[in-house]
């Protein structure tokens, strides 16, 4: 019975990494052209811009709350920076200001959330609805272009070997990782996640946490977005759509919960690289576009079911 014990808890904690591994096999031996420095670049460079969005998913995802409106939020950074610097403002501006705008859109989903009690799933999905709409209605849904071309580099530059999108993502997976292991305030957020009454009780003012998880979800979904315009050099009003949900994919394939107060930052980035693995390595294999729509579904769902078997697996021992 020990032993059952300890694999099925190393299995819960490492078998994502285990799943990577077969995944990287699987497409080397699929395809000569899979495992080559330049190929694996290209993953890193395509799986960033989720990346960096998964890590404000992560602390939204544990303080036991959900955001559906990142792809969105994605795709407004995006339009309202290309907008401003068309309009003459330096791209340094114009990433500011872009990044204040979607951090208080990430904020109004904490505001409808703690003011008007309404569940995270429905508040979100309407500020996705609204927002993408709001996209359309300020390009007239075109994209914009004709922006300061040095914006480019932020998207498609590199430092040495390395694509710039993929050293903002590693930094702000370190940043995330030192926020929720070392301070205060990320012990707060597993704190509400795992027993919000008890944490209020404690004396932790809860709504000031949630406003601080969907804060910063906003602005990494906005610096996503940001990356995003400098990778396709245009503000393209559909930027980011479904990116929600492989954001939220590779954050519960990592091993966040979906029920909240539980989950490590550093197996995020592990399921961030399974979905960018899986999807390289499908077109590669020129698989349909529509059957990798489904495969991605059903990861999505053998996740979720992983994480509820696991979960009450543990309440089970805990009865005991």
């Amino acid at each position: 019975m020990g032993k059952k014990i300890v694999w099925a808890d190393f299995l819960s904690t490492y078998g994502i990494v285990i799943v990577l591994l077969i995944l990287t096999v699987f497409f080397s031996i699929a395809s000569s052209n899979f495992l080559t420095i330049d190929n694996i670049l290209n993953i890193m460079r395509q799986v960033s811009i989720v990346g960096i969005a998964s890590v404000g998913i992560t602390l939204v995802l544990i303080s036991g709350g959900i955001d559906l409106s990142i792809g969105s939020i994605i795709g407004v950074a995006a339009v309202s920076a290309a907008i401003l610097m068309k309009g003459g403002l330096s791209p340094v501006y114009a990433f500011v200001i872009s990044l204040v705008i979607c951090t208080a859109l990430g904020l109004l989903n904490g505001f409808l959330i703690n003011q008007f009690k309404v569940p995270p799933l429905i508040a979100t999905l309407g500020t996705m609805t609204s927002l993408r709409g709001l996209a359309f209605i300020i390009t007239g849904g075109l994209p914009v272009f004709g922006f300061n071309e040095s914006f480019s580099t932020f998207g498609q530059g590199y430092l040495w070997i390395i694509p710039i999108p993929v050293i903002v993502m590693l930094v702000v997976f370190i940043l995330g990782y030192i926020f929720l292991r070392y301070t205060k305030y990320g012990r707060y957020i597993y704190g509400v996640g795992g027993n919000e009454e008890a944490t209020r009780l404690s004396g932790i003012k809860v709504k000031n946490i949630k406003y601080m998880v969907y804060g910063i979800g906003g602005a990494l979904s906005g610096l996503a977005g940001l990356v995003l315009l400098g990778r396709i050099n245009s503000g393209q009003p559909q930027a980011g759509t479904n990116y929600e949900m492989d954001c939220i994919t590779a954050a519960v394939l990592g091993g966040v919960s979906i029920s909240g107060g539980e989950g490590r930052i550093g197996f995020v980035i592990v399921g961030v690289l399974i979905m960018g693995i899986l999807s390289n390595g499908m077109i590669m294999l020129s698989v349909d576009e529509y059957v990798q729509r489904v495969l991605k579904g059903l990861v999505l769902i053998m996740a979720v079911s992983l994480d509820r078997f696991i979960q009450s697996r543990r309440n089970i021992s805990t009865t005991k």
